[in-house]
This record gives C-alpha cells, sequence and structure tokens, in this order.
C-alpha cells in the first residue's frame, strides 16, 4: 500500500475540492463502525465520537456555525453517536444542542456534558444550587428530559456534584455518571474515586506520546468495569505537529490506518479499557477521517510498540 499523510486519505476519501461529495453512509456501509460496551449495562457505543472544546467551541462563538452543523450530520451519518461537551466549553452545548434539534437527532445523540461549578473563594466546597443551576441549562441547552451521561469536570468537589448526580440517575433523570481529568497530578484522586464510587464512566487524556494512565487508572478501569472516554487523542494539535509532512509509514496499513489521525486513534483505541474517544473537530471532512479509525484492524501489542517508539523518536512540538 503507497504511504498516504491525512491531507492524502481525505483528498482520496472526500474527492479533490468537494468536502463533502462523499457522503458518510456511504463511505462506511461497507463496514460498520466497531462498538465496545459501557461495563455498567452492557450497552453498544459506537468508539469514536465527537468532542466540542477546541475549534468547535471557537466556531460555536461565531455567526455562521453551518460547518458544525455538517460536522455533526458527518458523525451521525457515518454511524457514531457519543457528542462530549461542558458547560465550560464556550457555546458548545447550546448550539450543538440546538443544531440536533434543527436536524431531528436529538434522540440520535448520546449527550455527555459535565458539571464544573469551581469552590467557592479557592476553598473546598461548591455551591450545591450553582452546581443544580448549571446541570438544569445543560438539560434545557440540549432540550432533554434525560441525559445520557454527566460527568464530574475536573474532579471539582466530587462530594457535592457527584452526590448531585447520583441523586439525579436515582431519579432517572441521568443515565449513567462519572468523573474526568486530563491532569496527570490529579490521578491518585481519581483512582480513589474509582475505588470508591459507584460511577459508570471516567474522561481521561491519552494518546501515543501520553501514556500515563496506561500505568494505573486504565488497568483500574477494566478491573472496576468502569467506562473510560479518551480526551485529546491528538495531544490536541501536538501530534500533527509532530509528524508535521512525514509520510504515513507503510505498516500502518498492517492495522488500517489510511491518515495519521487514524494512526493516532486506533493506538487509543487498541487499549482494551477504552470505550471510546472524542475527538474534536469543526470540519466534516475531518469527522469523516476521524470515524475511519473505527472499522478495519486494529494494532497488536507488538505494533503498538512500534507505533511509541516512531513517535517517541520525532522532535517534540513545541
Amino acid at each position: 500500500m503507497s504511504e498516504m499523510t491525512r491531507r492524502d486519505w481525505i483528498a482520496l476519501t472526500m474527492g479533490a475540492g468537494a468536502a463533502l461529495a462523499l457522503d458518510p453512509k456511504v463511505l462506511f456501509a461497507q463496514g460498520r463502525l466497531m462498538t465496545r460496551p459501557i461495563p455498567s449495562s452492557g450497552e453498544q457505543l459506537p468508539v469514536v465520537g465527537l468532542g466540542s472544546s477546541a475549534t468547535f467551541s471557537q466556531v460555536a462563538r461565531s455567526e455562521d456555525i453551518a460547518g458544525l452543523r455538517e460536522v455533526m450530520k458527518a458523525m451521525l451519518d457515518g454511524g457514531a453517536t457519543v457528542f462530549d461537551t461542558a458547560p465550560s466549553y464556550g457555546a458548545s452545548e447550546e448550539v450543538a444542542g440546538r443544531i440536533a434539534a434543527e436536524i431531528g437527532a436529538t434522540e440520535k445523540v448520546f449527550w455527555a456534558t459535565k458539571v464544573n461549578v469551581v469552590p467557592r473563594g479557592g476553598g473546598p466546597s461548591a455551591d450545591p444550587a450553582a452546581a443544580k443551576a448549571q446541570i438544569d441549562r445543560s438539560f434545557e441547552r440540549l432540550k432533554k428530559s434525560k441525559i445520557d451521561l454527566i460527568q464530574v469536570h475536573n474532579l471539582a468537589d466530587v462530594p457535592t456534584q457527584l452526590g448531585i448526580l447520583k441523586d439525579l440517575k436515582a431519579q432517572g433523570r441521568v443515565r449513567y455518571i462519572g468523573v474526568t481529568t486530563t491532569s496527570e497530578r490529579q490521578y491518585e484522586q481519581l483512582a480513589s474515586v474509582m475505588k470508591s464510587e459507584p460511577i459508570d464512566f471516567i474522561g481521561v487524556d491519552y494518546a501515543v506520546d501520553n501514556r500515563e494512565v496506561e500505568t494505573t487508572i486504565l488497568p483500574l478501569a477494566k478491573e472496576r468495569k468502569i467506562a473510560v472516554m479518551v480526551y485529546v487523542p491528538f495531544g490536541r494539535t501536538r501530534l500533527f505537529r509532530r509528524v508535521a509532512d512525514r509520510a504515513l509509514p507503510d505498516w500502518a496499513a498492517e492495522f488500517d490506518a489510511k491518515s495519521w489521525a487514524q494512526f493516532f486513534l486506533k493506538f487509543v483505541l487498541a487499549h482494551p479499557a477504552v470505550t471510546v474517544v472524542t475527538p474534536a473537530t469543526s470540519q466534516a471532512k475531518h469527522m469523516i477521517d476521524n470515524l475511519g479509525a473505527a472499522t478495519g484492524r486494529l494494532p497488536d501489542e507488538a505494533l503498538r510498540k512500534r507505533m511509541v517508539e516512531l513517535v517517541d523518536s520525532l522532535p517534540s512540538a513545541g
């Protein structure tokens, strides 16, 4: 197989000069997206979803959100369902809820949002009333009476905010609950919560050049039967800057990666503890490229080691 970059793959699958020429329904008709079960319920989720921080959030603040509409349509048409957002991602939550309603997709999306009221005055406790009000706004923005997943963002006052989520789950207003962090400094606290609380999900950072969660967090998630949602699998843009204009190695064909994005995503998905990965994008062509990682083969341990060695040999992104 000839070497390919992300640009080559997109040109091949999308058609030169026609960003939306190829319908995702056609692109993925031959091979359904792989799914994995949420351990606490057995419900199957497509393993690639859509995040809404970074560029999605930036575009959501603008007047022209047509591109985001195409991104969400590409996600759903391609067979993916998981949309991850948070009140702190600018207008992302409100805009995504509005777009889904406009295209008749509110009930098709697996909505994952967060609660992240910061403790008052730098103290240890968040205001319960403020946390409840923030959650109520999420229900309004997403136009849902029941949200699929709400997580405590960055482990902010877990006793207060996770307590609220447990009550909402008991009331049937939230299907799954969890906690998130993208800070290695909080991994010890995260592990403690995973061991002591009845959570369904965790959200963590994980990438081929950011593997610390492999040490304790991912094995613990497997042991405790907790679903893992992976954030920033590209290190935001760090990994693309590291590979720069290098061609994809020929051996990436051994696990059906046709672009660097698929290379990076397949590394993450090859870990058995990972349930779903949610890279953020504001471009439909990149959404479709990302979905390609949920088809075909995944790398085995020998190939994963080779992937790590390749990326680690590259100059770090400045």
